[in-house]
């Protein structure tokens, strides 16, 4: 039997379809750069991912730098699904935000934006990607503070200000992700929490309740 070329010796021949396959790239491409970085994702570090060889890959993304593209985006994309909820009262989905972004199970998707941000200098493309990433979470967020200020639930007169101070202390938050040790004192374990209470008006707290309520 004659191995296809697409596919490492060794391995059995799978057909797929071209969507799934496309996405089953993607997919291991953002695994690889939530688990060792952007730089890491290279045509051989996924085709080995998904037991096909290089060739395949370029028939999909013909070069290294669209595919470490895409999976930033995908990865973008995946924070966002889960973290800025489009359901739910305004208090807890704001909630959801802050416990997720101040969770250790964030770090991740912490050392990715750093990643992408500091490539982005040498990558013109990336940083288009990036900037586009970064808009769209701005415009999640101010739709859930826009929702809170109809409703009553903050107090604040601009909601794009909240938004900006809210991301920048995420930013803040995720820029001490890689250091050996790290603050270990509450200011900083808190940090995008005080910062969001303070921006959207709401009592000191308000926001750790909020988040019970809704895990309750």
């Amino acid at each position: 039997m004659v191995s296809s070329p697409d596919v490492r010796p060794g391995t059995r021949r799978v057909r797929k379809h071209p969507d799934e396959r496309r996405a089953e790239i993607l997919a291991a491409a953002a695994d690889i750069a939530l688990d060792e970085g952007l730089e890491r994702i290279t045509l051989r570090a996924v085709a080995e991912r998904i037991g096909v060889r290089p060739g395949l890959i370029t028939h999909y993304y013909p070069s290294a730098e669209d595919l470490v593209i895409a999976a930033f985006v995908r990865a973008a994309e995946g924070e966002r699904a889960t973290a800025y909820p489009t359901q739910g009262a305004p208090l807890a989905r704001v909630a959801t935000l802050v416990y997720d972004m101040e969770s250790p199970a964030s770090d991740p998707l912490s050392k990715l934006w750093l990643n992408a941000r500091h490539l982005s200098r040498f990558t013109p493309a990336l940083a288009q990607a990036v900037h586009e990433q970064e808009q769209l979470n701005v415009a999640s967020l101010r739709a859930i503070i826009d929702d809170g200020i109809a409703d009553g639930t903050f107090r604040c007169d601009d909601a794009l200000a909240a938004c900006v101070r809210i991301l920048v202390a995420i930013d803040g938050h995720g820029a001490y992700v890689n250091d050996v040790g790290g603050f270990t004192h509450e200011a900083y374990r808190l940090f995008v929490t005080d910062t969001a209470e303070w921006a959207l008006g709401l009592e000191r707290g308000t926001l750790a309740a909020g988040g019970a309520e809704e895990s309750g």
